[in-house]
């Protein structure tokens, strides 16, 4: 007997390709026999692991010797998953950090950084890593608290890099440091208003009045005529 033409699927036109094949549809699955019992329910998620609590480390060799070292300098210290944090007097932070670096061994800054903690006094956390390699690869870390508008001394002279970390600070942040020797803009420039890692300033952000790669730059903006780093990219 001859096919019904209905029943045979059209031909791909010359040039056209082959439509795939409908994928066959899945089997249904196959009912619990009567009287099976329900599936056992999934055991319970185990408990997370206690957050570890930070313990007094005034007593740690290393913290007690800056302490006797440098008499005033050291305010509190914790511990806390393997870190140690020294709480320092702002006075006394360049003496202090000197001390680390020549009698301690640690000579490398890794980084320099503040938290903005807006409604607390003092407002701003300035936080300092700071490695040893003698010491196989041992780190500390400093914190001094700096109030809204207080100036913080640098530590450019303790560790040359310090010089560009500090003037990220002071841009982002606000924070200014006494007797940086070239303490101006890093990020932004001369003129830009506010800074954009505190607290207060806004989410959404402010107009400029800057273009990406600008051939002009904003009044009081923007790399000085014969800054010899000043470029223009079209």
């Amino acid at each position: 007997m001859a096919e019904d033409p209905k029943d045979t699927p059209a031909a791909p036109a010359v040039g056209e390709p082959a439509k795939p094949a409908e994928p066959a549809a899945p089997a249904p699955a196959a009912a619990a026999p009567a009287g099976a019992k329900p599936a056992a329910p999934k055991p319970a998620a185990p408990p997370k692991a206690p957050v570890p609590a930070p313990v007094d480390a005034m007593g740690e060799p290393l913290v007690a010797a800056l302490a006797a070292a440098v008499p005033g300098a050291v305010l509190g210290a914790k511990r806390m998953v393997g870190q140690t944090t020294v709480e320092l007097a702002p006075g006394k932070l360049v003496e202090a950090c000197r001390h680390l670096r020549d009698a301690e061994t640690f000579t490398f800054l890794v980084d320099l950084t503040a938290v903005d903690w807006k409604a607390r006094d003092p407002r701003f956390d300035l936080v300092y890593w700071l490695h040893s390699f003698a010491r196989g690869n041992t780190r500390i870390r400093l914190k001094v608290g700096v109030r809204d508008g207080a100036l913080c001394p640098t530590v450019s002279g303790v560790w040359e890099t310090a010089n560009w970390m500090e003037r990220e600070v002071f841009d982002l942040f606000g924070v200014s440091f006494e007797g940086h020797p070239d303490l101006r803009r890093i990020l932004t420039w001369d003129g830009f208003q506010g800074h954009p890692l505190r607290k207060d300033f806004p989410v959404e952000g402010i107009d400029t009045g800057a273009a990406i790669y600008p051939d002009r730059y904003p009044e009081g903006g923007g790399p000085a005529p014969d800054d010899k780093n000043r470029k223009t990219v079209s």
